[in-house]
């Protein structure tokens, strides 16, 4: 039996991966799958300490990082639905991760902001890895900070595009 990479393996053999090689290259790839996976679970198990579902952590993870969000600012930035949206917000505030605050530009408006109990304790989870990713870094050259940095956003940016691909031409 072949070696699968982590993410075709939660799949089973679908779907079917791209053509392998033994080499650097496909290690790399699978490094970066593995990578990915393993991001993935420390966001299933921020989001099982938070009691929220993944939308609901990146949801929190958007507002945090902005300091404030309209709903509407906020749909669009997690790609969801206005209604769908209005929902995660009600269920956030409702568990005590969201508040709601008068716009101060515009006090027509509503925004969303994280509680500071929710601020807390997403620094206590999420802080550590930060700090254990520093040190890891530490190991590395400049040149090769430098090459990692333009791996990262290389693959951050065709990772967006694919999602833009299938967001526009879903395979149904």
């Amino acid at each position: 039996m072949s070696k699968q990479s982590p993410v075709t393996g939660r799949w089973g053999s679908f779907p079917p991966a791209a053509p392998q090689d033994s080499g650097p290259r496909q290690a790399a790839a699978d490094a970066a799958a593995a990578f990915g996976a393993a991001a993935d679970e420390v966001d299933d198990a921020a989001a099982a300490a938070l009691h929220v579902n993944r939308t609901d952590l990146r949801i929190i993870g958007l507002i945090g990082a902005a300091g404030a969000m309209t709903a509407g600012t906020l749909a669009e930035a997690a790609h969801l639905s206005p209604a769908a949206t209005t929902a995660a917000i009600q269920r956030l505030v409702a568990a005590g991760h969201l508040r709601r605050d008068t716009d101060p530009a515009d006090r027509r408006r509503a925004v969303v902001t994280v509680t500071p109990a929710t601020a807390e304790a997403v620094g206590r989870i999420y802080g550590p890895i930060a700090e254990a990713g520093h040190r890891l870094l530490t190991g590395y050259s400049d040149a090769d900070l430098e090459l990692i940095t333009g791996f990262l956003e290389a693959g951050r940016r065709m990772q967006v595009d694919q999602a833009d691909r299938i967001r526009t031409h879903p395979a149904r």
